[in-house]
Formats: structure tokens, sequence, C-alpha cells
């Protein structure tokens, strides 16, 4: 292969590529190095860097290659051949991710206690900040591929941050005990907190987030119409008092549990008592069980309807006749006649 007296890039036409890789590693002393803007070189030698150069114009000579000079024995004097790979990193461009939770985040709702799946979508970017470290932890193992192409990038960074931004997300709510249906209004909240906790994870690969994006976090269907159920059991028991919805959720959960025995223990911590409780309610449902309340029977009162015991002749509230009063002539007369409606008799 012919020895090389200029290397330089300028870049692929499309500009989807991150990483490229000079295609000769004969290189001569006194060579000139000349690197584009937006652009660094990293010289290696066995897949460890050597030196790194950013956009100017260089002679190569042993002074501006310490390294590599130590590795192979550079002359200080004369055009002297000498091998090393150049590769080529691109620090303009910025990596506009989109991603998505492919499998759903599984939590319990914290206002509603109810189980979700929730998806998550958004938008990242990307930028090379220190070409050194993407070099180490990226392509020093690449040994076949001459260009490294930005949606291959893409993919491989998308499986990291999924991961990062569901557990991130997850914390949030529970944390912040955000509920599902309040959760759209918390978007560019939670969106810097995840970011938070996503950006240093991509530091390590020598890339800083220029920005993170939660667009929308939704929920199955089947899982808001749970939501809603308790939403309009809870509108009809404002009308006695929020006291009687608490304790119908309760024994809602009691009864899931009675349904499903090794989810008692999950059932009563969604209920928001402690063991001690459940098991003292448990058993005041079980002698209910064994010991029916005898209810007395009732009706009502044709004057003030109010309920009456169901053996009353007068209503005990407003005094009002309820005793089932018969004509002469056979008729039930309605409450309050004074006079019967098929023969016309006057009603003493």
């Amino acid at each position: 292969m012919a020895i090389i007296d200029v290397v330089r890039f300028d870049g692929l036409r499309n500009r989807d590529w991150l990483i490229y890789k000079y295609p000769s590693d004969q290189l001569v002393l006194w060579s000139q190095l000349i690197v584009q803007e937006g652009q660094a070189a990293i010289f290696a030698k066995g897949g460890m860097i050597c030196d790194i150069f950013y956009p100017g114009t260089y002679t190569l000579s042993a002074d501006n290659l310490p390294i590599l000079k130590g590795l192979v024995n550079l002359p200080f004097g004369g055009k002297t051949p000498f091998s090393a790979e150049v590769y080529f990193v691109n620090t303009a461009v910025k990596l506009d991710v989109n991603w998505g939770t492919i499998d759903p985040i599984q939590l319990i709702d914290p206002k509603y206690y109810v189980k979700l799946r929730i998806r998550a979508f958004g938008q990242m970017g990307l930028k090379v900040l220190d070409a050194a470290t993407l070099f180490r932890e990226l392509i020093g193992g690449m040994q076949q591929a001459d260009v490294v192409k930005i949606d291959k990038v893409k993919e491989y960074y998308r499986g990291i941050l999924v991961i990062k931004a569901k557990a991130a997300i997850a914390d949030a709510i529970i944390t912040n005990g955000i509920s599902a249906l309040e959760i759209s209004t918390q978007l560019e909240k939670l969106s810097g907190k995840v970011k938070q906790q996503v950006a240093p994870e991509f530091e390590k690969y020598g890339f800083t987030m220029t920005n993170f994006y939660i667009q929308s976090i939704n929920f199955p269907d089947e899982d808001f119409a749970k939501i809603n159920k308790i939403l309009e059991d809870k509108a009809a028991f404002e009308i006695m008092g929020d006291g009687r919805y608490a304790t119908k959720r309760s024994f809602d959960v009691y009864e899931g549990a009675a349904n499903n025995q090794s989810g008692v223990a999950g059932a009563f911590a969604a209920g928001g008592i402690g063991l001690g409780a459940a098991m003292g309610m448990g058993a005041s449902m079980g002698q209910t069980v064994g010991n029916p309340i005898q209810r007395e029977e009732t009706k009502e009162c044709m004057g003030c309807h109010a309920q009456i015991p169901a053996d009353s002749k007068f209503c005990p509230e407003c005094g009002f006749n309820n005793s089932e009063r018969v004509c002469e002539c056979g008729n039930k007369l309605k409450p309050g006649a004074k006079f019967c409606s098929e023969c016309g008799k006057k009603v003493e």
C-alpha cells in the first residue's frame, strides 16, 4: 500500500456517520494531518488511543505524537514510515433519538391503588463531548467496519435509555405520588427529573445530553376503566360522606383477597390499613357471616315517607294513620280519603 503524506476526511455526503476509520494505516513523519471543523482525529495503535487532534492543520512529527512515538520508536528526523490507525469522530452532529417503552411499566397508582400498565414515549438529543471516551467505550472493539453509522449507535443507546427511563419514571411517580390521571400536567417537570438521572449514564460514553423530553405517558383503556369505576363509586358515596366510600373500597379489596388467597397481604396493603387492623376486620366479618344481623322490617309512612316499623298503625314521626282501611263495600280506601271512591259513602 502506498505511503500517505496527507491525512484528511471531508465527510460523507449524507452526514449520517459518527466514526470513520481512515483507510490506510501506513503513514510517514512530516505528513500533513487536516482535521475539519466538527471533527476530532484519534491516532490509535492496537486499539489503544495514542494521540488526539482537534480542528486544524498539523505536521506529523515526533513532537506532536508523543505517545505513539514511545510505542513505535519514532526517530526525530527524516520522512520515516510508521503505522497507526486514524479515526475521525463527528463532534458536530446531534443524535436525535426517538424512544418508547416496548414493554409497559407496571405499577400501582399512588392515588387510586389500582394496577396500571404505563407506556412512555419521547425524544432525546445527544452530542459527542469527549471523543476519546467514546472511542474507548464504543469504538475500541470495532475491527471490521470502516464507518459507524448514526442509526446503529441510536439503536444501541435507545436500549440503554429505555431501561433507565422506565426506572426513573416509575420512581418519580411513586416518590411524588403522581396519579396516572394527573401525569399529563407533570410531563415537563417529570422530563427534567428523568433527564437528571439518565444524563450521567450517557456521559460515561462521551456524550452530553442536549435535550430530553417525555412527550406522552398513557395506559390501556381497560386500566382507565378501573379508575373510572372508582370515581363513579366515590361520586355516589359523597352524598353519604367519604367515610362510607373508604369503607366500601376496603371491602372491595378484601373481597378480591378472598378470591385470591395468595394476594391477601397485598390486598390489605392496597386498602391502606395495617395487618393488625386487617385481622380485626377479618374477625368482625367472620362474626357477621356466622351470626347474621337480624334487621327489623320497615315500611314507608304514607304521610311523611319516613321509614317506620312494618306493624305500626300510626307514624311515630308525624302521627299519620298507616293502618289499612276498607269501606263497607269492600273497596280499599286511599290514605286520608273522606269518601269511598266506589260507593260514595262517607268514611268514619
